[in-house]
């Protein structure tokens, strides 16, 4: 299709009026600055997509025209690589590089044509009429309505083989994963993160009971798996009576690497929002909760009454963080890149770079030094992060123990956890990729990229 003319300038103090010219023009509008936002500036989606605290385009819309932008992006960003082969096909020539806006409004609406129930028709003249809507894109209408109604005409043959011959994700992400884990694993990986990810549940107690309640299976390793809700958590039932809490199975595993904590002091380190604080006192152990968010403490306290649990909560920086007396095991799950959670995040290989990966390496192996100083001689230490970047987890456990002259490793073994034992490396940590748990259904399959590793405190 022709692209004459320039493309505009984008200035980012830009803006232009975003009242709605047509029936769901205004979701689609708030869509394109939504995924401008996450592409261009890396801003993390679930910030901009909060219900209280979202970006103002998104807040001003409706239930179902925030569930509908909810959409179209986790769509755009899970096939972004897809959808920008297709639509390259349809242009005589590269969009330029200032023609950012144009460039998501075509995602936007392919998103839609290629991959949600939204009519063609619909999604196409949309598109076009917040092209026209916008003077940075005005002149490019006519280019708009070419380029996806042809792709309308060509999606049904050449959808299947653009799937089959892209890696859905940014350059430098696919070759980390190729680098650390080899191209079968590595497109395994890639094929899961294209799939919405199921719901998965921590329960107090009987999880076969509560898989029959929600139409779900119980994991190898306890965790209780359901494919899709079919109404908001607050509304399932047990929700009220605490008796569980979502988390998916692979988050679940780290806690349990501790062992028998009953009567026990344990300190979870990075704790907001207390999944893994809720598993130590359901364990038996006398808790002590520490983050430096006072808002995710809210919620981890709010999560805590939830379920009837009581743990100590401490706001504090982890490095200025002095307890009266020293813990007998510690859990530290470190901040880190999230790339172990693109299944429910796609925005994330969008938002981190490797220059984030290293950086937040070397903040993970100064906390794991403080959270050693934090336990007695011969305490337990346990690591874990939700990162699937060796950077982050084996090479970080390799130099850790290389360096550590007070800590030595206590490796996994692979019978100690029911389920665990196809995650346990041969040097004793633990590894969980998103192709794990093949359960036949590629749906209701996987679990999130997890590293985790054990030491003990030297006497």
């Amino acid at each position: 299709m022709k692209q004459g003319g320039r493309a505009a300038r984008e200035p980012s103090s830009h803006r232009f009026d975003t009242a709605p010219q047509a029936p769901g023009l205004a979701a689609r509008q708030a869509a394109a600055r939504l995924l401008a936002a996450v592409v261009d500036a890396r801003t993390p989606l679930d910030g901009l997509t909060d219900n209280e605290h979202g970006h103002p385009q998104y807040r001003a819309l409706d239930g179902r025209d925030r569930a509908l932008v909810r959409a179209i992006l986790v769509t755009a960003l899970r096939y972004r690589m897809t959808i920008a082969g297709l639509l390259a096909r349809r242009l005589e020539k590269p969009l330029p590089a200032n023609a950012t806006t144009l460039s998501h409004i075509l995602h936007v609406a392919a998103a839609q044509i290629l991959f949600l129930d939204v009519p063609d028709s619909a999604a196409v003249d949309l598109a076009v009429t917040h092209a026209k809507a916008d003077p940075r894109t005005a002149r490019f209408s006519g280019l708009v309505n070419g380029v996806l109604r042809a792709l309308v005409r060509a999606k049904d043959t050449e959808l299947p083989q653009a799937l089959a011959a892209t890696a859905d994700a940014p350059a430098w992400f696919s070759d980390r994963l190729r680098n650390a884990y080899g191209d079968e694993v590595a497109r395994a990986i890639l094929a899961m993160h294209r799939l919405e990810a199921p719901v998965d549940f921590t329960v107090k107690a009987d999880p076969a009971l509560w898989a029959e309640r929600f139409g779900g299976i119980v994991l190898p390793t306890g965790t209780v798996r359901v494919e899709k809700l079919h109404a908001p958590v607050p509304e399932l039932p047990g929700f009220a009576e605490g008796s569980w809490w979502v988390q998916d199975a692979a988050a679940a595993l780290p806690a349990r690497l501790l062992g028998d904590i009953a009567g026990k002091r344990v300190a979870d380190l990075c704790a907001a929002p207390g999944g893994k604080t809720a598993q130590l006192v359901l364990a038996g152990a006398k808790v002590t909760a520490v983050d430096t968010s006072k808002s995710r403490l809210t919620r981890l306290r709010q999560n805590l009454d939830r379920l009837g649990m009581s743990a100590e909560v401490v706001q504090s920086d982890l490095f200025d963080y002095t307890p009266g007396e020293l813990f007998d095991a510690v859990l530290l799950d470190a901040p880190c890149s999230s790339t172990g959670t693109i299944r429910r995040h796609p925005d994330v290989p969008w938002t981190k770079t490797p220059a984030d990966i290293e950086k937040l390496a070397g903040l993970q192996r100064r906390l794991l030094e403080k959270a050693a100083m934090l336990v007695k001689p011969g305490g337990c230490i346990v690591f874990s992060n939700c990162s699937l970047d060796p950077l982050e987890g084996e090479e970080l456990h390799r130099d850790f123990l290389a360096e550590g002259a007070d800590v030595a490793d206590d490796p996994i073994r692979p019978g100690e956890v029911p389920g665990i034992g196809p995650f346990v490396t041969v040097q004793g940590s633990l590894r969980t990729t998103p192709n794990g748990f093949d359960l036949g259904n590629p749906a209701i399959s996987g679990l999130d990229g997890f590293f985790a590793a054990r030491f003990r405190k030297k006497p």
